[in-house]
C-alpha cells in the first residue's frame, strides 16, 4: 500500500529520437506520492516529449518505466490512464470536444466505458456527478454549456475537473495557469494542495517560474533532452533556475534601445462591440509600443479581435493614417497593413499539420503566385528559410511541420509569417504565453526592432512585469473599458494591478 512520500514513478534511461533530433537523451526521472514535482527548461528541451512517453503518447523509445516498484509498458494512453497517470496538457482545444457538453467531456471516460454495457445513459445522473466535481473545485459553470462556448480559462478548468474525478495517483499539469487569471490560479493551487494531501503526486511544468515557488516541492531543470540539476524549491532561487535553463548567466530580458517616436498611425474612437466592448479610446504613434494591461477576461483579447476586423461592432473608428476603416473581415484588416499575433496561437495562429514554408506564406500568399494561379515553391522555400535564419526558428529543416515544433519556435512561426508583408502595426495578444524565458528574450528583441524600423506595436498582456518592460505607454483595460491611461517610466506593477482589478 502506498504510504506518503513513497517513490511512485522511477523512469530510467528514457531515449527517443524523431527525424533529425534526439528529444531525450538517456533521461531518469522520478517522481513521489504526496509531493509537487515541478519540471522546466527552454522550449524544446523535452520536457513535454518525457510527459508524452509517460502518458502513452510515444511509445518508439528506449529505456524502462517502473511505478510502485514494479516495471510497466505504457504503449498507448489508455496503459497510463490504467497506473492512475492523467495529463492536463497545454492547448486546452486538443484534448475536449467542442460539440458535447461539460459534463460529457469531464466524465467521458466513464461515458465510453459504460455504452460498453449499457443501452442508455442516466443523463441526469451524469450532469449532476459533473456539478459534484465543479463544486468541489469552486467552478461556477453550467454542465449543460457546450465547450464551444466556454473561454479558454474555463476550458482548463474543465480538463483539470475530468483528471480529479478519476482514481488519479499522478497528476501531469502541462502550463496549467498560462489561460487562468489570479483568482482562478488560486483556485488551482488550492485544489493541487488538496491532492497533494490526499497523496496524489503532482508533476507541475511552467514557464511562469514565480508559481514554483508557490506550490513546488522540488525542481527538475532540462536542456537539450537532458536533466541537467534537480533540487528542493527551497534550496533554490528563481535566478539560478533561469541559468541552469539557459546554460549560461541570466540577461537582462528587456532590451535596451532608443526609439524615435513618429506621428500618430492609428486612432481608435468610441470602439463598442456586441460582446465586451465599451467606447475604447486610444491611440498609437510610429516607432511606439503601446501595452495593453487587464487580467484575464478583461477584454484585451476582443480589442485585439476588433482592431483586426473579427468582431462586429455596434459604433466608434478605427482610423489609420488619417483614413477611416471598415474592417468586415481580417482580410480587410491584412489589406489595411494590420498584423495579429493571437493568443490562441494553435488554433489561430498556425496550420499546426502544414509546413513551416507553408504558414510563412499563408499571410502573403499574393506574391508567390505566378501565371494562372500557380505557386512559385522555389520563391516560398526561400523566404521560409530566410525567416528561420533571421528568427533563429529551431527545426531539421523548412518542411517540418509547425505543430511538431515546441511552443516558442511555434510563436516564431506566427510572427515570422508577417514580417515579408506590408503591414504597419503588428497587434500581439498574449505573445509569450507558453514561451521559456531565452525565447521571451528573442520575441522582446523583435517587438522593439518592428518599433525601430518605424512599425506601430499593440502588446496585450496579463503578464504585468512584461508590460512595464516592453511598452512605452499602457493602456488599462478592466470589464471592456479602459479605464486608465499611465506612462511606463512613471508606473509600476502594483498601480497596474490596481486599476485592472477595478480600483479607481
Amino acid at each position: 500500500m502506498n504510504t506518503e512520500n513513497t517513490l511512485f514513478l522511477d523512469m530510467k534511461n528514457i531515449s527517443i529520437e524523431f527525424p533529425g533530433v534526439k528529444a531525450l537523451d538517456n533521461v531518469s526521472f522520478t517522481a513521489k506520492l504526496g509531493k509537487v514535482q515541478a519540471v522546466v527548461g527552454a522550449n524544446g528541451a523535452g520536457k513535454s516529449t518525457l510527459m508524452n512517453v509517460l502518458s502513452g503518447a510515444y511509445n518508439h523509445f528506449t529505456g524502462n518505466i517502473f511505478i510502485d516498484g514494479s516495471k510497466v509498458n505504457i504503449k498507448v494512453p489508455a496503459d497510463a490512464k490504467k497506473l492512475g497517470i492523467q495529463v492536463v496538457y497545454q492547448e486546452v482545444d486538443t484534448a475536449l470536444i467542442p460539440y458535447l457538453t461539460v459534463a460529457e467531456n469531464i466524465l467521458l471516460d466513464d461515458i465510453v466505458n459504460n455504452m460498453k454495457d449499457k443501452l442508455f445513459l442516466n443523463w441526469r445522473d451524469i450532469h449532476k456527478q459533473a456539478a459534484q466535481v465543479l463544486k468541489k473545485l469552486n467552478i461556477d459553470i453550467s454542465t449543460k454549456k457546450y465547450i464551444y462556448e466556454l473561454t479558454l480559462a474555463q476550458k482548463q478548468m474543465v480538463l483539470i475537473a475530468r483528471s480529479i474525478c478519476t482514481k488519479c495517483k499522478l497528476l501531469i499539469l502541462d502550463e496549467p495557469t498560462a489561460p487562468l487569471s489570479h483568482f482562478e490560479t488560486e483556485e488551482l493551487f488550492r485544489v493541487v494542495k488538496d491532492l497533494k494531501n490526499n497523496n496524489v503526486g503532482v508533476i507541475f511544468i511552467s514557464h511562469r517560474l514565480p508559481e514554483l515557488f508557490q506550490i513546488c516541492d522540488e525542481v527538475a531543470v532540462m536542456r537539450n533532452g537532458k536533466i541537467v540539476t534537480k533540487r528542493n524549491i527551497v534550496e533554490t532561487t528563481q535566478n539560478q533556475i533561469v541559468e541552469d535553463m539557459l546554460g549560461r548567466k541570466l540577461e537582462d530580458i528587456f532590451p535596451k534601445c532608443k526609439k524615435e517616436k513618429g506621428n500618430r498611425i492609428l486612432e481608435v474612437v468610441n470602439l463598442k462591440d456586441y460582446n465586451k466592448l465599451k467606447d475604447i479610446n486610444l491611440h498609437l504613434c510610429r516607432g511606439e509600443i503601446i501595452g495593453i494591461a487587464g487580467l484575464v477576461g478583461a477584454g484585451k483579447t476582443e480589442l485585439c479581435k476588433a482592431l483586426f476586423g473579427d468582431a462586429k461592432l455596434i459604433s466608434g473608428k478605427i482610423i489609420l493614417e488619417g483614413k477611416n476603416l471598415i474592417l468586415k473581415s481580417p482580410y480587410d484588416a491584412v489589406k489595411s497593413g494590420l498584423a495579429l499575433i493571437p493568443e490562441e496561437r494553435r488554433k489561430e495562429g498556425i496550420l499546426a499539420n502544414e509546413s513551416i514554408v507553408t504558414n510563412i506564406s499563408a499571410a502573403n500568399i499574393e506574391t508567390f503566385s505566378k501565371h494562372f494561379g500557380f505557386l512559385d515553391f522555389v520563391g516560398e522555400r526561400n523566404a521560409a528559410k530566410k525567416i528561420i535564419k533571421t528568427l533563429g526558428i529551431q527545426t531539421p529543416d523548412e518542411n517540418r511541420a509547425v505543430g511538431l515544433l515546441s511552443g516558442g519556435n511555434q510563436q516564431k512561426v506566427v510572427i515570422g509569417k508577417w514580417l515579408d508583408t506590408n503591414a504597419k502595426i503588428f497587434i500581439f495578444d498574449e505573445p509569450t504565453k507558453g514561451v521559456d524565458v531565452g525565447a521571451k528574450r528573442e520575441i522582446f528583441n523583435l517587438i522593439n526592432k518592428l518599433a525601430m524600423d518605424g512599425k506601430g506595436v499593440i502588446y496585450a498582456s496579463c503578464e504585468l512585469s512584461e508590460i512595464i518592460g516592453i511598452a512605452d505607454r499602457i493602456y488599462v483595460i478592466y470589464d471592456g473599458e479602459i479605464v486608465k491611461e499611465l506612462d511606463t517610466d512613471s508606473t509600476s506593477e502594483e498601480e497596474l494591478l490596481f486599476y485592472s482589478t477595478g480600483g479607481k
